[in-house]
């Protein structure tokens, strides 16, 4: 009989300070180079997670550096004075503004999950958050069980004593009471305000 072998152990997460330093690292040589390095960080996040879009946004950034590289070497002299060069240098630091963001949101989110595995799986078995103000229906599933029925009791209640009969319950008298309150102080209110003007 053929069982799924043992567990592979969890690799624990590095330490906070760890990673707080490399970030910090990458997020530095990043601005220092003006954007230059920017690719470093896409790299770092692609080889941690190894998610195919951060692998496909570490090539687009690597592209979109280099093509800002090379508007940039377009100008020929200190200065830039051809729209290309503003181009280029939108484009480097652009991209670094854009880098930076979804790298260390996208950094944080990885290492979150590698410390909490199973936040996730126990919010989505507790269902959303109730409304507040509204009242939730009871699933009719059980996080164990999948869907059930209730099930009757098999032997019914003996019951002691005769019952009573429950009279019938009273219509409650809607809300006009109070709306005929409120009309009567309004007209006072209304007239009061009348014979004051009048006597002005």
């Amino acid at each position: 009989m053929q069982g799924h072998g043992q567990a592979q152990p969890v690799k624990p997460p590095p330490s906070t300070g760890l990673l707080v330093f490399l970030r910090v690292f990458f997020v530095v040589i990043s601005v220092c180079s003006f954007g230059l390095l920017g690719w470093t960080m896409m790299l770092r996040l692609a080889l941690v997670t190894r998610k195919s879009l951060d692998w496909g946004l570490f090539v687009a950034t690597l592209a979109a550096e280099i093509l800002g590289l090379v508007l940039l070497g377009t100008e020929g002299g200190d200065e830039i004075h051809t729209p290309g060069g503003w181009l280029g240098l939108a484009l480097l630091l652009g991209s670094l503004v854009v880098v930076i963001s979804y790298y260390l949101s996208a950094d944080i989110r990885h290492f979150h999950q590698l410390s909490y595995p199973t936040a996730g799986y126990a919010q989505h078995q507790q269902g959303p958050a109730p409304v507040y103000g509204y009242p939730q229906q009871q699933s009719p599933y059980n996080s164990a069980t999948g869907p059930h029925t209730p099930v009757p009791p098999s032997t019914p209640i003996p019951q002691t004593g005769t019952p009573t009969p429950t009279p019938p319950p009273q219509p409650q008298r809607p809300a006009p009471a109070r709306i005929d309150q409120v009309r009567a102080e309004l007209d006072e209110l209304s007239d009061y305000l009348r014979k004051h003007e009048d006597g002005r």
